[in-house]
């Protein structure tokens, strides 16, 4: 196993920091255990689990690929699925008398309006609206203009839904970004040149969002349980300091980081590359050191780390109609 190189200026580095209370405190508001994942509105007002962690994942998915058309950042769409699956812990998707719930798609797009304005990377309105629609749609040549009934039905939906999802929030729209931290960590230990590490964890990263993993854990942990994944894919050991180890150093626990990997090897050994041959991610699991995480949480069961939805990337036939089809849909 390779060691992290030190040079004179690495030994002269400064230790990290622990993260500011404050910040702690705000992040810990919004961490949940399984049991409640498995009480969320939507799953106690009757939807089966299994549906609603479906619906989290094509509203993520849906940030994805508007994100993608409107070329953002990956931390700005990290930071939208975050505001998404919050939205989620405090309002339900199943329609019940007296009440009618956002379409999982008006809750994505709206989420991620908000994302471009809280990490600075705005678009206009109209690019952000004509992404929505053309994704929606699953039609990604559709013509989209002001002239069009579908550009203001979901003009109108992103500005009505945005001050919903705020208060949802709770106007709390500070969020820590994982990839800023691990960038942090890597640059600490001098590997962030490593491009087979990076990637790794970079991809760590991005298939995490697709999970509830921001409500089961702070955005540190996941950021070291990433650099952990990079280490062990790149054969990369980080070196102690000061005799203790590197999850010392950068204040995250053990357990947590083990519990993180484990969640996302469940299911990396349940999703085949597209040859159908074993993940190459597969082996991250760890040992946990005798304690027993038990299976999979039932929050994770049935994701997949496609990317993306095979059902949102297939070409729009000539039977489509002009509002799509059925997930597409905004009821009006």
């Amino acid at each position: 196993m390779v060691s992290a190189a030190e040079t004179p200026q690495q030994l002269r580095r400064e230790r990290p920091r622990p993260p500011p209370p404050a910040v702690v405190e705000a992040e810990l508001q919004w961490i949940f255990v399984e049991e409640e994942l498995d009480q969320a509105p939507s799953i106690l007002d009757g939807m089966p689990a299994e549906e609603e962690r479906t619906l989290r994942r094509k509203g993520v998915n849906f940030i994805l690929q508007v994100g993608m058309m409107l070329k953002l950042p990956q931390t700005t769409l990290s930071t939208a699925a975050v505001f998404f699956n919050r939205y989620l812990m405090r309002n339900s998707l199943k329609a019940k008398p007296g009440y009618k719930p956002l379409h999982h798609y008006q809750v994505a797009a709206t989420s991620l309006f908000l994302a471009t304005k809280v990490e600075e990377n705005c678009r206009k309105m109209k690019e952000l609206v004509v992404a929505c629609v053309r994704v929606a749609l699953k039609d990604p040549n559709k013509l989209v203009d002001e002239q069009t009934k579908d550009f203001w039905k979901w003009r109108d939906t992103i500005l009505y839904s945005e001050d919903v999802v705020l208060e949802s929030l709770c106007f709390d729209l500070n969020v820590e970004s994982p990839y800023k931290t691990m960038y942090d960590m890597m640059k600490y230990y001098g590997v962030e040149h490593n491009k087979k590490l990076r990637n790794s964890a970079w991809a760590f990263l991005a298939d995490s969002a697709l999970t509830q993993m921001c409500l089961l854990f702070d955005s540190r942990t996941i950021a070291a349980a990433s650099l952990y994944c990079g280490t062990r894919m790149a054969d990369v050991a980080l070196d102690e300091d000061d005799n203790k180890p590197w999850w010392e150093i950068q204040h995250v626990k053990l357990r947590d980081i083990r519990r993180a990997c484990n969640l996302m090897a469940d299911i990396y050994e349940r999703t085949p590359d597209k040859d159908e041959e074993t993940n190459k991610y597969s082996g991250l699991r760890t040992p946990d050191d005798g304690l027993d995480f038990g299976d999979t949480p039932r929050s994770m069961e049935g994701v997949q780390m496609t990317g993306q939805d095979s059902s949102q990337n297939q070409p729009t036939n000539g039977n489509a109609t002009e509002r799509g089809s059925e997930e597409g849909e905004l009821d009006g």
